[in-house]
C-alpha cells in the first residue's frame, strides 16, 4: 500500500487541517456533551468543503481504509469515509454486484454512523439510490429501520427516502412519517419535517392532504419544517391547529 493509501496517513492529513477553534465551535453545534446525542463525538475542526475537496484528491479508495477511517472516533474521518463510500457507489455505475456490496458495507457500518450529518450526507446516494434502483424488494427494510431504539437507524430509515422523493415516489416517506409521528426525539422531528417539505416541493397537494389528515397528531417542530416553504397564511393556518401530540406522549408515560 502507497503511504498516501494508509490511514495513518489520512489521519495526520486530517488533524494538519484541523482547527482547534473550529473543532470547540463544532463540538458545541454537534452537541458533544455529557446526555446529549453526540456525546463522547470528537471533532478536529475541519468544514465539510474541505473534507469534501480532500476527498477528491485522495481517489481512489478502498473498503479496506474505508472500514478503518468509519471505526475512527474523529468524527471528520468518519464523514470522510462516508462521502468516499457514497462516490464509489455512484462510481459503480451498472455494476449490480459492486454495488450489492457497497450497499451491505454501509449497512454493516451502520454504527459508525452516529451522527445527523453523517447519517445525511450519505444514506440517500447510497440506501435510498439502491432500494429505489437496484434492489426496491427490500425497500420494507426503511420500515424495519424505522421500528428501531437506535436514533440514527431511524433517521437513516426516513431520510433515505429523498431519492424516492426526487422521483416523485412519495408512498415510502409518507408511510414513514406517519408512522413516526409518536416518536419524542427532536431530530427525528426534523427529519420527517424536512421530508414532509421536499415532498411539497414536488407535489403541494400530496403534503397539504397528508398535513390535514396528521396535522393533530404531529409534533410541532415537524409542522414547522412540513410548512417552511408554504405562503404565511397556510403556515399560520396549520399552525393554529389545535395539536393532541403532547398529550399522546404524556399518556404513554
Amino acid at each position: 500500500m502507497k503511504k498516501n493509501e494508509t490511514v495513518s496517513y489520512h489521519l495526520a492529513q486530517l488533524q494538519h487541517l484541523g482547527s482547534a477553534t473550529q473543532a470547540a465551535i463544532l463540538s458545541r453545534f454537534f452537541k458533544t456533551g455529557p446526555g446529549e446525542y453526540g456525546e463522547g463525538d470528537l471533532f478536529l475542526g475541519i468544514k465539510t468543503p474541505v473534507i469534501r475537496q480532500y476527498e477528491r484528491e485522495h481517489r481512489p479508495w478502498n473498503t479496506a481504509v474505508l472500514h478503518e477511517l468509519l471505526n475512527r472516533p474523529e468524527h471528520e474521518a468518519r464523514s470522510l469515509a462516508l462521502i468516499a463510500l457514497t462516490h464509489l457507489y455512484k462510481k459503480a455505475g451498472k455494476d449490480t454486484a459492486e454495488k450489492k456490496a457497497l450497499f451491505q458495507f454501509y449497512i454493516d457500518h451502520f454504527p459508525c454512523i452516529n451522527n445527523w450529518d453523517l447519517v445525511d450526507i450519505s444514506c440517500p446516494h447510497i440506501i435510498g439510490e439502491h432500494l429505489l434502483n437496484i434492489q426496491p424488494e427490500k425497500e420494507s427494510l426503511l420500515y424495519q429501520w424505522a421500528e428501531s431504539e437506535d436514533l440514527w437507524i431511524k433517521r437513516i430509515s426516513v431520510v433515505s427516502t429523498l431519492t424516492f422523493i426526487h422521483s416523485s415516489h412519495f408512498e415510502p416517506t409518507l408511510n414513514l412519517c406517519a408512522r413516526l409521528l409518536g416518536d419524542t426525539h427532536d431530530l427525528i422531528h426534523k427529519a420527517t419535517g424536512w421530508m414532509l417539505r421536499e415532498v411539497g416541493k414536488k407535489d403541494e397537494s400530496i403534503l397539504l392532504a397528508f398535513l390535514d389528515a396528521h396535522v393533530s397528531q404531529m409534533p410541532r417542530t415537524t409542522l414547522r419544517y412540513a410548512l417552511e416553504r408554504m405562503p404565511a397564511s397556510v403556515r399560520s393556518d396549520y399552525m393554529s391547529r389545535p395539536s393532541l401530540y403532547g398529550r399522546q406522549i404524556k399518556s404513554r408515560n
